[in-house]
């Protein structure tokens, strides 16, 4: 998922702001015990909507990535699975299985900080895909590589 898909104008303040405390969070939850340090925001008209962490392996569920459970929670926060509207913030490029579901949920701008290109390949089912191909008949935008160097310690091994 290289980053020759369309990339849009920097992050707004609110979306600055929701990043830097997604990084706080993701940084606190690599120190405690059976945590990854992957943290996800929705926001809708530069407000947090809700807020989720890597839950794998605390719930033995593969699909519990922090953009997964964020989206879930802004979904029943909103009572509707249209977030259209909404952004995503990830400390993390969002998977393939993220990306998804952004989809279905109608969202349209995503931004994060650890690159593909700067992670280990285990992050992406499919390292073949780029981001454009997410983006084929629709017109989200994404800013990647805010605060990545903050972030990227906690994924360079792929031990999280």
């Amino acid at each position: 998922m290289d980053q020759k898909a369309q990339a849009s104008a920097g992050p707004s303040a609110d979306e600055r702001s929701a990043m830097n405390e997604a990084i706080d969070r993701a940084l606190r939850a690599a120190r405690e015990s059976g945590k990854s340090g992957i943290a996800a925001t929705v926001l809708k008209a530069g407000k947090v909507v809700a807020t989720g962490e890597n839950e794998v392996h605390l719930q033995c569920d593969p699909t519990q990535h922090a953009e997964m459970v964020a989206i879930t929670r802004a979904a029943q926060v909103l009572g509707t699975t249209d977030l259209t509207g909404c952004v995503l913030i990830s400390t993390l490029q969002p998977c393939e299985m993220c990306l998804s579901a952004f989809r279905f949920a109608r969202m349209e701008r995503v931004i994060f900080a650890a690159t593909q290109a700067k992670v280990p390949e285990k992050y992406f089912a499919f390292p073949h895909l780029r981001l454009d191909d997410f983006q084929r008949g629709t017109n989200f935008t994404f800013v990647a590589g805010v605060g990545e160097e903050l972030v990227l310690h906690l994924y360079a091994t792929g031990d999280e």
